[in-house]
């Protein structure tokens, strides 16, 4: 069974830094493509950023130059290193990974920023 569990969010000052981390089990090999979605209070759920297998990385244009989605393949891992934070990058993050036609999720973790 395949779960996904993030860490690694917390509360942090405007222009500040936080990496939050997403490891999945449950599999012996690995996943296709990885990303972090997030959902603020009121809000539809939005890609922050996704990355390939390969280690080709796309990002919402709200977070680049900001955030870097990066993965270890051997460990099954994704992260994403948010810098520059800004009271709007409050939501909480959720993490996925997709296999063939599946989309796993794990269950979020809440990233405060506060001004």
């Amino acid at each position: 069974q395949v779960q996904l569990l993030e860490s690694g969010g917390g509360l942090v000052q405007g222009g500040g830094s936080l990496r939050v981390s997403c490891a999945a089990s449950g599999r012996s090999f690995g996943f296709d493509t990885m990303g972090w979605y997030r959902q603020a209070p009121g809000k539809q759920r939005e890609l922050v950023a996704a990355i390939t297998s390969g280690g080709t990385a796309n990002y919402a244009d709200s977070v680049k130059g900001r955030f870097t989605i990066s993965r270890d393949n051997a460990k099954n891992t994704v992260y994403l290193q948010m810098n520059s934070l800004k009271p709007e990058d409050t939501a909480v993050y959720y993490c996925n990974a997709d296999l063939g036609s599946r989309r796993y999720w794990g269950k979020g973790t809440l990233v405060t920023v506060s001004s």
